[in-house]
């Protein structure tokens, strides 16, 4: 029977090694991870979409699901899918503006389906099509980030990964409201970009359960 000192040194060895391997090969490795997490978030997300799709069918005309196109990694542009909490003219009168507290464009219920991030879940197909991952910069619709490209300095550097449908500007910073909060939040996203691994993905994640279940971070 091997003595307790070399059994963790056989352990710290095995994490020492596998840990190099995700360095070396974080681009598979992330790919794994987010095949793996999408799958099993689909699978276990299920029940909690379909039952927030009935809800809206009843209290909102027209389509359940809605797609808006979003700029992705190398700025190609792809369609985010989303569970639509908002009434279909919501943009008629204004053109594309950002959400706001209360915003008077919800549907009945919509605010609370945000809070909880349910309209978030169909996302978890495009990170199966791989237009998204599971972590990274938020991918921001082709008008804003033309406008915010002109106006933040490094705001063209956020599409050199995959968009995510979380990541550390989200978990770590309020929502938007100001180009303020925008700059802010590129500081995180390039500082993702820079440190991005395996661990830091799985501690923004875990993250990200947290700051759902206290209904932080939307509107």
């Amino acid at each position: 029977m091997p003595e307790p000192q070399t059994l963790a040194l056989i352990s710290t060895g095995f994490v020492g090694f596998i840990t190099q391997y995700a360095r070396k090969h974080f681009r598979e490795v992330k790919k794994a991870f987010d095949l793996t997490i999408a799958g099993i978030g689909i699978v276990m997300a299920a029940p909690a979409i379909f039952f927030t799709a009935i809800v809206i069918k009843i209290v909102s005309p027209g389509p359940v699901f809605f797609k808006q196109e979003r700029v992705g990694w190398g700025g190609r542009p792809f369609y985010i899918y989303k569970l639509r909490t908002m009434r279909l003219d919501a943009e008629k009168s204004t053109g594309p503006v950002w959400a706001q507290e209360d915003d008077p464009r919800l549907i009945r219920f919509g605010r609370l389906i945000r809070k909880a991030h349910i309209d978030e879940l169909p996302q978890l197909f495009n990170v199966l099509k791989g237009d998204m991952s599971i972590v990274g910069p938020r991918p921001e619709r082709p008008v804003f980030v033309e406008k915010l490209s002109k106006e933040i300095s490094d705001y063209h550097k956020r599409v050199n990964v995959k968009p995510g449908i979380t990541g550390l500007a989200q978990v770590w910073h309020k929502y938007d409201e100001t180009i303020t909060d925008v700059r802010k939040k590129v500081k995180y996203d390039l500082l993702y970009i820079k440190e991005m691994c395996l661990m830091v993905d799985l501690r923004i994640l875990l993250r990200t359960v947290i700051v759902s279940a206290q209904g932080k971070g939307a509107r």
